[in-house]
C-alpha cells in the first residue's frame, strides 16, 4: 500500500496548492519547485493510493515536512511502518493546523433578561371643582379602557392607570402633570378637562418632556396652534366647529337678538369668538371673571340699553353657570337660555329645576350614532357599570384617548414618547384591520400590531383621524335639550369634515 501526498502552501492569504507535487518514490517527494524557496510551510494531505513498487518491494512514501525535511522509510524493518507513518503524518498535520488557526473564542454569555416596564397612562382631569361632574364620569371611561386593553396588555404587560386631580386650576394641573411624568413614570397623559389647564401643561411640561397628551375635552382653538412639538392631540372637537353650530341653532330657534356671558379664559373666549364669527343677528357679549360669585352687573350689561334681548347664551362652568341662570330668573332679565357644552349638566337641572329648563337647547361634542363601535361601547359600559351610559360628553372621548395611547405604544414597539406619538396617526385610518370599542376587538387589534400588522380603530365617539395639528379632521357636534322630566336628550347630530 502507498500514499498520495498533496501539499498545500500556507501564505498570508488563502491556502493554495503547491504545483506539481507528485507521488512519493524511493522515500522522497518528487516535486518540481525551486528548493531555494525559504520560509514556506506545507501541509500534507495523506490519501490511499496504489502501492509504489521498486526492486520487488513496496515503497513507503516519505513525505517532506514543513521546512523541507524528509521522512525516510526503513526497508526490512520488523515494524509495520505504514500504520506508524500514517499516525505521524496525521499528528504533524493536526499540529500544523493548530499552530496556524486562532483558538475559537468562548461563546458570549447570554445577556441578563431585561424586564419590560408596563405602559403607564396618566389621567389628568378635574375631580373636585367645577368640572367634577364630568370628571367623575370621565374617570369611568378611562378605567373601562384600561380594562379592555388589559385583555392582552401592551408589549406583553398589563397597562397601569394613574389618576391626578387638577382641581380646575392651571398651576395645579402643571404640578400634577410633572408628578405624573417624573415620579409616576407615565408614558402618556389623557387630559386635561379645562382648556386653560391643558394649554398650561403643554407649555410648561409636555412639550419639553416629550410625552404625548390627548385631551378628551379641551376645545379651545388656541390649542391648535400651541407650541407643543406635536405632542398634543384631541379626541374632542375644536370650538371652531362647535361655535357655528351653536350660532345656527340659536337663530333657527327664532332668537336673533341675544346677550352672551362667557367665561373669561382661553376656553370661554374661544367659543365666544367662534359663535360671534358665525352669528348673523344682534349680540351683546360680556366677559365674566371665573372667580366672581355674583354676576348681576354682567347680566344687566348683556340686556343692553333697550333691554330687548330675547335669550342669553351661557358659556360658563359650574357653579358659575348656575349663578348666572338663577340670578337672571330672579331678576326677571331672562327666561330663555342657550347653552354651550358645560350646560349639559344634571347638577344644573337639580339646582334650577326642570320646570325652568325644559325645552332649552345647547351644543356639545357629539358621538357617532348607531355605529358598531358606538353600540359596542354602550353595551360594554352597561355590562361593566350596570347602568346606561350617562348623558354627558367626554366619557367616550376619554375612553378613545386611552385606547389610542395603548394601541400606539403597541405599534411603536417601545415605551418612548416620540415613538408613541408617531404611531397615533397610523392606528385610526384605513387601510388596516377594523377595531371597534369592544374588549375582544381591541385585544385582536393589539395582537395584529404585535405581529407587525396595521389596524383602523373606529372610536367609540368618532373616527380618530388626526390632522397635522392633532385636531380631529372629522367628527360630530351634538344638539341637545332639557326635558320636562329632568333628563337630557340629544335631538340631532351635526357632522363636520375639514
Amino acid at each position: 500500500m502507498g500514499w498520495n501526498v498533496s501539499c498545500r502552501r500556507r501564505t498570508g492569504k488563502a491556502i493554495q496548492p503547491v504545483p506539481d507535487v507528485t507521488q512519493v518514490v524511493d522515500g522522497a517527494i518528487d516535486k518540481k519547485r525551486d528548493d531555494s524557496e525559504i520560509g514556506t510551510q506545507y501541509i500534507y494531505m495523506v490519501t490511499d493510493s496504489k502501492p509504489a513498487t521498486g526492486h520487488g518491494h513496496t515503497r513507503r512514501n516519505a513525505p517532506r515536512c514543513a521546512g523541507g525535511m524528509k521522512m525516510h522509510g526503513m526497508r526490512g524493518s520488523i515494524f509495520s511502518w505504514g500504520p506508524w507513518l500514517s499516525i505521524v503524518l496525521m499528528i504533524s498535520f493536526l499540529l500544523s493546523c493548530g499552530s496556524e488557526d486562532p483558538v475559537s473564542p468562548e461563546p458570549p454569555e447570554p445577556p441578563e433578561p431585561v424586564d419590560q416596564p408596563a405602559l403607564k397612562i396618566g389621567l389628568l382631569i378635574d375631580l373636585s371643582a367645577g368640572g367634577s361632574e364630568h370628571g367623575v364620569l370621565m374617570r369611568r371611561g378611562f378605567e373601562m379602557a384600561i380594562e379592555h386593553v388589559n385583555e392582552v396588555g401592551v408589549l406583553g404587560e398589563p397597562v397601569e392607570g394613574v389618576v391626578a386631580d387638577t382641581e380646575l386650576d392651571a398651576e395645579t394641573a402643571v404640578s400634577e402633570a410633572m408628578d405624573l411624568i417624573e415620579d409616576k413614570g407615565v408614558h402618556g397623559i389623557v387630559g386635561a378637562w379645562a382648556s386653560s389647564s391643558t394649554l398650561a401643561v403643554v407649555d410648561e411640561v409636555v412639550a419639553d418632556a416629550g410625552i404625548p397628551m390627548i385631551s378628551p375635552a379641551s376645545s379651545s382653538p388656541m390649542l391648535t396652534t400651541a407650541m407643543d412639538n406635536d405632542f398634543l392631540f384631541r379626541t374632542t372637537l375644536s370650538d371652531l366647529d362647535q361655535g357655528p353650530v351653536l350660532a345656527k341653532i340659536t337663530l333657527e330657534s327664532g332668537y336673533g337678538n341675544v346677550g352672551m356671558i362667557y367665561r373669561d379664559d382661553v376656553w370661554g373666549r374661544g367659543i365666544a369668538d367662534a359663535f360671534e364669527h358665525a352669528w348673523e343677528g344682534k349680540l351683546i357679549r360680556v366677559a365674566a371673571d371665573p372667580e366672581k360669585t355674583t354676576l348681576v352687573a354682567e347680566l344687566r350689561e348683556s340686556k343692553g340699553v333697550l333691554e330687548d334681548t330675547q335669550a342669553l347664551i351661557v358659556l360658563a362652568f359650574q357653579p358659575q353657570q348656575e349663578t348666572i341662570v338663577r340670578e337672571a330668573l330672579d331678576l326677571g332679565l331672562y327666561d330663555v337660555f342657550v347653552f354651550g357644552p358645560t350646560g349639559r349638566s344634571l347638577d344644573l337641572i337639580r339646582s334650577i329645576g326642570p320646570e325652568h329648563l325644559a325645552g332649552m337647547i345647547g351644543t356639545s361634542p357629539g358621538s357617532a350614532q348607531d355605529t358598531p363601535s358606538a353600540l359596542a361601547w354602550d353595551n360594554g359600559y352597561n355590562s361593566l357599570y350596570g347602568s346606561n351610559p350617562p348623558p354627558f360628553p367626554y366619557v367616550k372621548q376619554t375612553y378613545d384617548a386611552t385606547v389610542a395611547l395603548a394601541l400606539a405604544a403597541q405599534a411603536a414597539g417601545r415605551l418612548e414618547g416620540a415613538a408613541i406619538r408617531d404611531q397615533l396617526r397610523t392606528i385610526g385610518r384605513p387601510p388596516g384591520e377594523l377595531v371597534i370599542a369592544e374588549a375582544g376587538s381591541i385585544a385582536n387589534g393589539l395582537r395584529v400590531l404585535a405581529d407587525g400588522g396595521t389596524i383602523n380603530y373606529e372610536g367609540a365617539a368618532m373616527p380618530l383621524d388626526w390632522d397635522e395639528n392633532g385636531d380631529l379632521a372629522t367628527g360630530f357636534v351634538a344638539v341637545w335639550q332639557f326635558t320636562q322630566t329632568g333628563t337630557i336628550e340629544v335631538i340631532r347630530v351635526v357632522p363636520f369634515d375639514h
